[in-house]
């Protein structure tokens, strides 16, 4: 399992300018823009450097992430042992070989073991991991491990389905193509029974991904 850390004290929904490098990143752009022929001074992107530093403080807000507020006293003790399923979480993140944007949907599952998690957690717990510089492998891998580790339930199922545009824009270009990942744990990695009805759950009335 690969080791994430959780010891800032930040929201996931704000980071200020005294939280990331802003000048550096506004520099940068600059930078990027005068390289590709363009003058940072004009009227339209006098602003972009500032603009653009802002736009990576949401982007990347997951980094600075605290789990503690994220789950925030959400755990409730309830006698409950069937399949507990969310589906079609809207993602956006930001794949780390060219921070081009991905996106697309994850639908997560668990089994409790005498504790359920609130509603709206596991939404920002997806959150919390997109939000960051990423491959789909390791983000799927990264919620199911969090929510096995903070619920400790009799398995834990994420599926996430993402369209790149780092395939869909550039390289290859093949808009209709599509990736998904499966993380699986517990029962729903040893009992096929289980897998199939959390897999029928969601491809139930699923309809196609779309920009």
């Amino acid at each position: 399992m690969e080791n994430i850390d959780f010891d800032d004290n930040l929201s996931q929904n704000s980071l200020t300018n005294s939280e990331i490098d802003s000048d550096s990143i506004k520099s940068a752009i600059s930078s990027l823009l005068t390289a590709f022929g363009e003058n940072p001074k004009r009227d339209g992107l006098v602003r972009t450097p500032e603009r653009v530093a802002r736009m990576y403080a949401e982007l990347l807000a997951g980094y600075h992430a605290d789990s503690n507020k994220i789950v925030n006293d959400a755990l409730f003790d309830v006698q409950y042992d069937e399949m507990v399923i969310v589906r079609d979480i809207e993602f956006y993140s930001l794949c780390e070989h060219h921070m081009l944007p991905f996106m697309g949907r994850v639908h997560v599952a668990y089994l409790p073991k005498g504790k359920v998690l609130g509603l709206s957690k596991i939404p920002r717990i997806v959150d919390m991991f997109a939000r960051r510089l990423q491959v789909q492998e390791r983000m799927t891998r990264q919620i199911a491990d969090f929510i096995r580790d903070t619920l400790d339930p009799h398995g834990v199922a994420v599926v996430v389905e993402g369209l790149h545009l780092c395939m869909m824009m550039r390289g290859v270009r093949k808009h209709n193509a599509r990736m998904t990942t499966s993380a699986m744990h517990g029962a729903f990695r040893s009992n096929l029974a289980t897998r199939q009805e959390f897999l029928d759950n969601i491809s139930r009335g699923a309809s196609s991904l779309q920009i």
